[in-house]
């Protein structure tokens, strides 16, 4: 494995692995215009590169609760099942022309019951748009195995509903749970019975935690909820002093409870200050089970090529350093144990060499 500094062309043929992406913030534009149309919904603009100018402005406010308010728009056009077909696919399709052979995504079927749909017939749906996009990648030549995960919103009471929909739903693709929403003000404990419902059932969650607040809520999320991984996470770093672990930092690092890190979007939300100086670096030096992911692609203007390019470029990274993030991802995701092995073992670890050969 060469330890020289990966090019753009080079990174994007990568095979990549994301955790944390909600589908709600990764519309295509085009679509986001034509989708608002359909339905009278009024837009910041119509012309869809204006659009995405908007939305990665708008969300550069550094305050998270100002960065949430961006998705009222796409919200908005997912209420109807040809939204929501339409959306789910796409998604995936925008997923394997990246290079991703696995990702994870996650919304909240809560906020899209708006147009007359219920709770399943939403989850039901987009289950159906993302195997309608996992098999048209496949047979482009660039399959991509996406994995669900229901987000309960913090600020409101429908969490153990949700929890339900994810046992109900475990064997049709939604692999685990997650909460999602303003973090200040809404700690995780507040939806203790959704967790103990998962925990009994054996259906594994992550939670945001350690953005928008600090280390009481990653502290909650895992020793009170449970959580197996951390939706962010980043200022577990404020547990870091010299070098030397907290005893919250340690316990995390030592059991190998991943943290899903988003660069891009951190900056935006006021959690980090620059790709440079992102704890993301610090946190992978310091052995900690590190993942890289996007977030909102549509919001942050992103993709992970982008997010592994710009640590490239404004962080030193490796090509070392982005195969040990893609295998981390591997490791904590919430498939089973011998699919998670496979996909390391027979598609990332020689896709990495192949490229890399190729580049040569």
């Amino acid at each position: 494995m060469t330890t020289t500094t990966p090019d753009t062309d080079l990174i994007r043929r990568l095979p990549k692995a994301v955790l944390h992406d909600h589908l709600d913030g990764g519309l295509r534009p085009a679509t986001l215009v034509e989708l608002a149309a359909e339905i009278g919904h009024p837009l910041p603009a119509t012309d869809p590169g204006e659009l995405a100018a908007w939305y990665y402005a708008a969300a550069n406010s550094g305050d998270l609760v100002r960065y949430i308010a961006t998705f009222e728009h796409t919200i908005a056009v997912m209420g109807t099942r040809e939204g929501l077909l339409r959306v789910a696919e796409e998604y995936v399709l925008d997923l394997a022309a990246d290079g991703v052979v696995y990702g994870e995504v996650r919304y909240a079927p809560e906020l899209l019951v708006h147009r007359g749909l219920t709770l399943a017939e939403v989850v039901e749906t987009v289950q159906e748009g993302l195997a309608a996009g996992m098999a048209k990648a496949a047979a482009a030549g660039t399959p991509v195995r996406v994995g669900t995960l229901l987000c309960a919103m913090r600020m409101t009471d429908r969490s153990r509903e949700v929890a339900g929909l994810a046992v109900a739903y475990r064997d049709a693709g939604v692999v685990g749970f997650d909460i999602a929403g303003a973090e200040d003000g809404f700690p995780p404990a507040d939806h203790l019975a959704a967790f103990e419902y998962l925990r009994r059932e054996n259906v594994p969650f992550t939670i945001h935690a350690g953005e928008a607040h600090g280390l009481p809520s990653i502290h909650q999320a895992v020793q009170v909820c449970g959580a197996l991984r951390i939706g962010h996470g980043v200022r577990l770093a404020e547990d870091i002093v010299d070098g030397k672990l907290g005893r919250l930092a340690g316990w995390i690092r030592d059991r190998r409870i991943a943290l899903e890190v988003c660069p891009t979007s951190n900056l935006q939300t006021g959690a980090a200050t620059s790709i440079a100086e992102h704890p993301i670096t610090l946190l992978r030096d310091l052995g900690f089970r590190v993942t890289l992911n996007t977030d909102n692609r549509l919001v942050s203007a992103t993709t992970l090529t982008r997010e592994m390019e710009l640590l490239v470029t404004e962080a030193g990274w490796t090509v070392e350093d982005l195969r040990e993030v893609t295998v981390n991802a591997l490791k904590s995701a919430f498939i089973p144990f011998d699919e998670r092995n496979a996909l390391i073992s027979d598609v990332v670890l020689p896709g990495y060499e192949t490229v890399l050969a190729a580049g040569r």
